[in-house]
């Protein structure tokens, strides 16, 4: 704990008496806005996580304290070190809850912004060493606070894709784990090296990793970027929705996680923001001039209206990791309640498959199974969940049927399951607009090890369309060079396939309802090409390891077409893979 303002007081020289009253007031204000700062941001906690509304204005008195608390410490530093007896770590602590306070806000807002402004401050802690003397300390509870803070800091590396960084920050984190375990007699040890297992797993999760000429890994960002979807183009009669709110649900089983986000959420968030255009800059500029000593000098305060701006340049996503039925529907219906006008809820389910357990003569949108949801408890009303009456639902799913109230409005779904199909057997009751992409539900022998452990490949697809072509051809690594080469072509074929999707008359006019939206935009056209990759290659046989949507999209027209196909295996050949696919279909062309 920090020095109560009496301890604080007394580190002086000399009697109570002897200190300035102008000294004495200043640690006193001090230790005011400590317990002040201290008590909002342990109420962040008992804020709803759902709504967009109710937790702005505690956010923004939060942020106005801890500035005032950041700006204090700045200018009173002299006075605190000698009447409070202020240390290092104590100021990396207040930096540290500003860094969580920004990734939380990035949470809140999808806003990626924000993510910079936590990495400048967990960065500034590792330069200055705030936490240096912390190990010279005989307490484990502030070596916990120092491990803590590595664990936080490496999950906003991973989000803004910064790997070098993160493997050094890993191999500092298990030096200090090594430190920790060996100085106190602690329980967490198996925690702490889960940790690090867990994070390892996730670095090493992508399947295909970029060269540089010197063989160094370059890692390439994958949000939105500037020309990387199809232009909307004069004639194309297409819907003004745009994509506001977003639930992201991970649920599978044994597949890389860190820090309650599975490798498909990871890769889906992502493909649901756009590049901020700060990026680069801000996050390549060297340690040393990122932030001055002890001076970093906070924004004004986020809930200014001329802070926000004037259209949010992503998603409000909800990131639920392995949530209970309870929770999901909750948080369904809150994004529903709240959902603006002409706007869109996607709602994408990484999660494994939950099969019928018999057959019914009526087969309704609750006799297909779905999706798991999870459950705290292995025992429901006395029952062990494999014993129920068969004639019975799982209670544990999310059923096609769960998700009918929310058709109302329109609705965007990406099902990533073993039991995909299930959802292909939707109804549109309400004739509003309405999609559902479908992942295989099933995938050849030779690739289900690795898509259950790094990741799924459909979800790979619509992430990152050249990682997942590469990684059914088995390529493991490619040069620079060729990568952006490939890249080139693949904005050439999305391109084709954005003219076929608004210039097909079978086309569904849900699609097109949705392609105004740049976002839905390219997750259409990356679906597209998946069907149309996995469909030509040689070891994609079975109809169940096909992607399938609702509605169904006109195969001859789109998942089917000679030009597709032909540009798939020209990509083929660019990469020397051709004898991986099938050419039988370029007879005719």
């Amino acid at each position: 704990m920090l020095n109560s303002p009496k301890d604080a007081v007394m580190t002086g020289v000399g009697a109570e008496d002897d200190i300035p009253l102008g000294e004495r007031k200043t640690v006193t204000d001090f230790c005011y806005l400590l317990d002040k700062s201290k008590q909002l941001f342990n109420g962040l906690r008992d804020l709803p996580q759902y709504g967009h509304k109710q937790w702005q204005s505690y956010f923004g008195r939060t942020f106005d304290v801890y500035t005032k608390l950041w700006k204090f410490q700045q200018q009173h530093r002299q006075v605190l070190d000698t009447r409070y007896g202020l240390k290092r770590w104590q100021i990396g602590e207040v930096a540290s809850k500003i860094g969580q306070l920004y990734y939380h806000y990035y949470l809140r807002t999808s806003e990626t912004s924000y993510l910079n402004e936590a990495f400048s401050f967990y960065s500034a802690i590792r330069q200055r060493s705030y936490y240096y003397q912390v190990n010279k300390e005989d307490r484990p509870e502030l070596v916990v606070k120092k491990l803590r803070y590595y664990a936080r800091f490496i999950v906003v590396c991973l989000l803004l894709n910064k790997m070098d960084l993160v493997k050094v920050l890993v191999k500092e984190l298990s030096e200090e784990i090594e430190d920790y375990t060996q100085r106190f007699n602690t329980e967490d040890q198996l925690e702490w090296n889960l940790v690090l297992q867990e994070v390892a797993a996730f670095v090493e999760a992508d399947p295909v990793l970029i060269l540089n000429d010197d063989n160094t890994v370059l890692v390439k960002s994958n949000r939105l970027h500037e020309g990387g979807v199809p232009q909307l183009e004069p004639g194309m009669v297409v819907g003004q929705l745009t994509l506001a709110d977003a639930l992201i649900v991970g649920n599978c089983n044994n597949q890389v996680k860190f820090s309650e986000l599975t490798i498909d959420m990871f890769r889906m968030l992502q493909a649901l923001e756009r590049e901020p255009l700060n990026l680069a800059t801000q996050i390549t500029t060297k340690p040393g001039t990122l932030v001055r000593e002890d001076s970093y000098t906070l924004p004004v305060s986020l809930t200014e209206p001329s802070e926000k701006p004037a259209k949010r340049e992503n998603p409000h996503k909800y990131l639920l990791y392995k949530p209970t039925f309870s929770q999901l529907y909750t948080f369904l219906s809150a994004s529903f309640k709240e959902l603006p006008a002409n706007s869109v809820l996607l709602v994408y389910l990484s999660a494994t498959g939950v099969f019928p357990t018999g057959r019914s003569e009526y087969e309704g949108p609750y006799d297909f199974g779905g999706v798991l949801t999870n459950t705290n408890r292995d025992v429901v009303n006395g029952e062990t969940v494999q014993k129920r009456n068969q004639a019975q639902k799982e209670m544990h799913c999310l059923h096609p049927g769960d998700l009918y109230p929310f058709t109302r409005k329109p609705l965007f779904i990406i099902v990533d399951s073993s039991n995909s199909t299930a959802y292909k057997n939707f109804s549109n009751l309400f004739g509003q607009p309405l999609v559902c992409l479908l992942s295989p539900a099933v995938y050849p022998k030779s690739m289900q090890a690795d898509q259950s452990q790094r990741g799924s490949l459909f979800t790979l697809f619509l992430y990152n369309p050249l990682m997942g072509f590469l990684s059914i051809c088995g390529l493991t690594s490619m040069h620079q060079g060729l990568w952006e080469k490939a890249q080139e072509f693949l904005g050439k074929v999305s391109h084709d396939i954005g003219q076929m999707l608004t210039s097909s008359r079978a086309i569904d006019q849900a699609f097109l309802q949705f392609y105004g939206d740049e976002f839905l935009r390219l997750l259409m056209v990356r679906f597209v090409f998946c069907c149309a990759t996995l469909r030509l290659h040689k070891l994609f046989q079975e109809a169940q390891s096909f992607p399938e949507s609702y509605p169904q999209l006109p195969k001859q027209e789109m998942v089917e077409n000679s030009l597709l196909q032909k540009r798939v295996l020209e990509l083929a050949a660019m990469l020397d893979v051709q004898n991986l696919f099938s050419d039988g279909m370029l007879d005719n062309y």
